[in-house]
């Protein structure tokens, strides 16, 4: 049988034999266009225009990263942006994280979405651009003209918490396993509805592995890796693992996901927890952004100089994990591209979904199950599952 469909961007393809009521072997693999040679042979200035157009679902993510690439490799200082940009970053994940809450979630449950709520917090979000670069030139190398309207910002952030707070928990977010179970048994919402779900016997520990969380690398980590090795941003490694990325890696220290981790590993339970957890820290994280900005002007860039020649690497921490991206610049133009993507790691042969399903229980659920946690991995492409039953 298959769940769900491939997109023209690319797709996951998921393939589960079973045998004896048993997963027996599972097959997993990534397609997707190679964006980053589209970029090769452009200019700095051009790139950047063409970056937000390749990747949809996380452009400005995206566009953040190659900023500090080219940033890297121009050997710009941009650090007085540097808090405009994780306001940036930050609320562009607080969007994903919604899709999945808002729209992903509900149809798991047989509940209709709620594209109203997600559409108020991608607004909300969508005003802190402008409410920092009020000429929208804040993605550009060297960065725009940094003018925060800390009135606006004030606004944008209120609108989100609001937002999260009715559409999300209509309830204070719970902080601790027994506020989780109260609230998730209450099922006020759509989000505590699946936390139920995925809290019964039999789901909360389901996809739990062994494979270890994608440590916050700097970007030289993965410059060093991704120049070296063509195939690391197709297959990459941490000490010469797979590893996990995402919500889940960034929240194991919270209380919450901690005692989720410690009671039922780091399956269902804990992914959906950690989301929420972002979620539920959002407006706070952002307000801690806003108290940090000061005004400040581009960087002077050297992109007029023809025979500019360097290599750059610059890291984002997106919804789904944390991105990477390498260059190399020759007379002034990219030579080659390279990017290392959440998605590969968590949908790697031996990564945390393969690893997850490794010998489940081939009952009437699976297909539930594993679409649940192809789902908390959270691919950036259309994802498909295929279970054949070799009996």
């Amino acid at each position: 049988m298959s769940v769900a469909g491939a997109g023209l961007e690319g797709s996951v393809s998921v393939r589960l034999e079973t045998a004896a009521g048993r997963v027996r072997t599972i097959a997993v693999q990534v397609r997707r266009p190679a964006a980053a040679r589209a970029l090769c042979g452009r200019t700095p200035d051009e790139a950047m225009r063409l970056v937000p157009l390749l990747f949809s679902l996380c452009g400005t993510a995206q566009s953040l990263a190659a900023l500090e690439a080219f940033e890297d490799a121009l050997g710009l200082d941009a650090h007085p942006h540097t808090t405009a940009r994780a306001l940036l970053a930050e609320a562009e994940a607080a969007t994903n994280h919604a899709w999945q809450v808002l729209m992903d979630w509900p149809a798991r449950l047989g509940e209709a979405p709620q594209p109203k709520e997600l559409a108020g917090l991608r607004a909300a979000a969508a005003a802190i651009h402008p409410a920092l670069y009020p000429a929208r030139d804040g993605l550009r190398p060297g960065g725009g003209s940094l003018r925060p309207d800390r009135a606006a910002l004030t606004a944008a952030i209120a609108a989100l918490r609001k937002g999260v707070e009715r559409a999300v928990f209509a309830a204070p977010a719970p902080t601790d396993v027994a506020a989780l179970e109260r609230w998730a048994e209450a099922g006020g919402t759509g989000a505590a509805r699946l936390m139920r779900r995925v809290l019964a016997p039999g789901m909360a520990g389901f996809g739990a592995c062994g494979v270890a969380a994608l440590e916050p690398h700097p970007a030289g980590w993965f410059g060093e890796r991704l120049s070296v090795d063509a195939v690391f941003s197709e297959r990459p490694r941490q000490d010469g693992a797979p590893a996990h990325t995402g919500p889940l890696a960034r929240r194991t220290a919270h209380p919450l996901v901690a005692a989720l981790l410690a009671r039922h590993g780091s399956g269902l339970a804990a992914h959906a927890a950690a989301r929420l957890v972002e979620l539920a820290g959002l407006a706070e994280r952002l307000a801690s952004w806003v108290e940090r900005l000061n005004d400040a002007e581009p960087v002077p860039d050297a992109e007029a100089d023809a025979t500019l020649l360097g290599t750059g690497s610059g890291v984002v921490e997106t919804a789904r994990g944390r991105l990477a991206h390498w260059l190399r610049l020759e007379d002034g133009r990219i030579a080659d591209y390279r990017i290392a993507a959440p998605t590969e790691w968590n949908f790697a042969a031996d990564g945390p979904l393969a690893r997850g399903l490794a010998d489940a229980s081939a009952d009437a659920g699976l297909a539930e199950r594993a679409g649940l946690l192809v789902a908390a991995l959270d691919p950036c492409v259309a994802s498909a599952i295929t279970i054949q039953d070799e009996d």
